[in-house]
């Protein structure tokens, strides 16, 4: 056990964040934190929110007797997103009606579908008035895996682009009160803006208060996890979040089990590299237990193993590494026909899906060599490029004969999307006409006109490869997904974005005569378009498939029992389940004691799923680079017949 403990467990803070790559532990972290916190405060009030989508919190929790000072919320803020909106929608309403042509029908089906960061705005009100209110003294949050937190935390700058829009559309208003009655102080749409704007002003601040926030990035010492690591450290510190602690999580102890040693000296170089790149002052190491983390007993102890890490010495270091073993899968799969045109993998985070998803589109160009195939990453947190080893853009880019790859940059795809609007009302208002009422007008439409549905930016650059394969591009393209709660959404986002379409459509119908835009209406259709492809091929079985992704843990199944209810509400075909890093047989009271807690939750899986076909792989090294996944792909798929 560790008498000394990470400073982040002091209950002066107020805001205590915990994030980073999918599967690494964070809900495990956020929990124990919280529980650990409360305990050591009882004269204070905590709450612990989970800001996930798929949300785990209370299977973390398992049977724990919660302390009477800690509140625990698993947030639906597109719950709480629309509750917000529906208070505010006569004010709303009143304020797009002073700063357009559009009448009171149009302005409400444009609130219905289009207010990006909603729901994170949803969320940081709820911890503002939290704190603000006095409802508690401090907040800890499981967050979404690395890059929606991004998202997240750029929510601030992200929504005063809504305020600036509110701004430009009171714009004339404002001027023509000024005018005509010299005055506006009392105008209650301008102090709803202002109040949003001041609400924005405190996140901001409590985000940037080393006294009051901390953000604690969480990992495990693998390739991808430390260069997920590297890369939202940096962008934490960019977005000048506090930031001091990092967690490494699941750490091989010395052993003389080879399984444990040669892992143990694999994560050894992963942390040493993760000091380098990150600059963190403190490492905090947590060593991989017998049990899994979860319930009363596990949790209370689970910050008593956390280690400061001390870079080993230069002798500590020269002793010799011990031989990978190849590949070793059980039970592997008939590979995708050469029918199939879109195959999507999913999971939760951190368990696999970058890797399998390299390995099969590796596998599809060997066996299909005059298929044309894409592989790219939604994710937006890419890593293809880390678990390839070659550079991967947003366009695409060669990896071996047939196939490329592709990291879609959404937000640049929305950009372009805002950038042909702007340039179609340039055209459409003559800077020269003169005359406030072009300005405001000018002003008031490019700030409506660039607000689009949460998600929208995903579903446009995933629409557009769809695009390459409806002009014969590709004939396959193989998605490494984002982590199953925001997949999920992205899968259900087709409905909202065709009603946001509908909406512009039948403005753009009603005011054809005033509203010209050709610009970005041939957008809409290629987007609606598109979007009706895409649809079609997901609901044809015999032209796409997902491969859902899982490792041995409770909570991934829990999460892969989400992931499969919604392909079946979808109508999605869902054939096969990829079991991932079950640990090998050792003599060894570690790996056979986590051995026995994953074959367990494995016969949950398949009484769970029995008409799926399941395939075990262990846990053999880190493949990675073109050979090392092209190796793994021959033992993952049998031989085409």
């Amino acid at each position: 056990m560790n008498s000394l403990l990470p400073g982040f467990l002091d209950h002066s803070l107020e805001l205590l964040l915990f994030g980073g790559k999918g599967g690494v532990g964070k809900t495990t972290c956020a929990a124990a934190a919280a529980l650990r916190i409360a305990r050591s405060a009882p004269g204070k009030a905590f709450r612990l929110i989970s800001a996930d989508p798929a949300h785990s919190l209370w299977d973390s929790l398992g049977d724990c007797t919660l302390p009477g000072n800690l509140t625990v919320v698993e947030l639906d803020a597109r719950h709480r997103a629309d509750a917000f909106l529906a208070g505010e929608r006569d004010r709303l309403g009143e304020i797009a009606a002073a700063g357009t042509f559009l009448d009171e029908a149009d302005i409400d089906q444009l609130l219905s579908v289009s207010f990006p960061g909603v729901d994170e705005l949803a969320v940081f009100l709820e911890i503002s008035d939290l704190l603000e209110h006095g409802a508690c003294d401090g907040i800890v949050v499981d967050t979404a895996p690395s890059g929606h937190t991004l998202q997240l935390l750029s929510m601030p700058g992200n929504l005063r682009m809504w305020v600036a829009a509110l701004d430009a559309l009171l714009a004339k208003r404002r001027y023509m009160k000024k005018v005509f009655q010299g005055q506006t102080a009392d105008d209650p749409c301008e102090q709803l803006v202002s109040r949003w704007s001041a609400a924005l002003d405190r996140i901001e601040t409590l985000l940037r208060d080393p006294a009051r926030c901390c953000f604690v990035p969480v990992t495990t010492a693998e390739a991808l996890g430390v260069g997920e690591t590297a890369g939202l450290w940096n962008q934490l510190r960019k977005l000048q979040v506090p930031v001091a602690d990092l967690v490494i999580n699941q750490v091989h102890g010395a052993s003389p089990c080879p399984t444990c040693s040669r892992d143990h000296d694999r994560e050894r170089e992963h942390i040493m590299r993760l000091a380098e790149t990150t600059g963190a002052g403190r490492l905090w190491t947590v060593e991989l237990l017998e049990e899994e983390v979860r319930g009363e007993r596990m949790l209370a102890g689970f910050w008593d193993h956390a280690q400061l890490f001390v870079a080993p010495t230069a002798s500590q270091t020269e002793t010799a590494a011990a031989p990978v073993p190849g590949p070793c899968v059980e039970g592997p799969a008939a590979p995708p026909s050469a029918q199939v045109q879109l195959l999507l993998f999913s999971g939760k985070g951190g368990v696999g899906k970058t890797t399998l998803a390299c390995a099969t589109a590796l596998r599809m160009a060997r066996d299909f060599p005059r298929r044309r195939i894409l592989l790219l990453s939604t994710d937006p947190a890419h890593a293809l490029s880390a678990c390839l080893r070659v550079g991967i853009g947003r366009h695409p880019s060669p990896v071996r004969g047939n196939l490329d790859a592709m990291e879609i940059d959404a937000q640049a795809e929305l950009n372009v999307f805002r950038r042909e609007c702007e340039s179609d009302l340039g055209e459409w208002l003559d800077p020269h006409a003169g005359g406030f009422e072009v300005a405001f007008d000018r002003a008031a439409l490019e700030k409506v006109l660039q607000l689009a549905p949460p998600g929208v930016e995903e579903l446009m650059a995933l629409t557009s490869v769809v695009d390459l394969l409806a002009r014969d591009r590709y004939d396959l393209v193989v998605v490494d997904s984002a982590s199953t709660g925001h997949f999920i959404r992205l899968l259900e986002l087709p409905r909202l974005i065709e009603l946001w379409l509908k909406t512009f459509f039948g403005l753009l119908l009603k005011y054809k005569n005033v509203l010209r835009l050709p610009r970005f209406t041939d957008r809409l259709i290629a987007l609606s378009k598109n979007l009706k492809t895409f649809r079609r091929i997901l609901a044809d079985s015999a032209r796409s498939a997902l491969y859902a992704v899982g490792i041995p843990t409770q909570m991934a199944f829990e999460e892969t029992r989400d992931l499969l209810a919604a392909c079946g509400r979808m109508g999605i075909a869902a054939p096969l389940i990829f079991l991932n890093r079950l640990t090998p047989p050792a003599d060894c009271r570690l790996c056979s004691s986590v051995r026995a807690r994953e074959s367990a939750v494995a016969s949950g899986f398949a009484e769970a799923f029995p008409d799926r076909r399941m395939v075990s792989v262990y846990r053999q090294g880190e493949p990675a680079g073109i050979d090392g996944l092209a190796l793994l792909a021959s033992v993952l798929y049998r031989s085409p017949v």
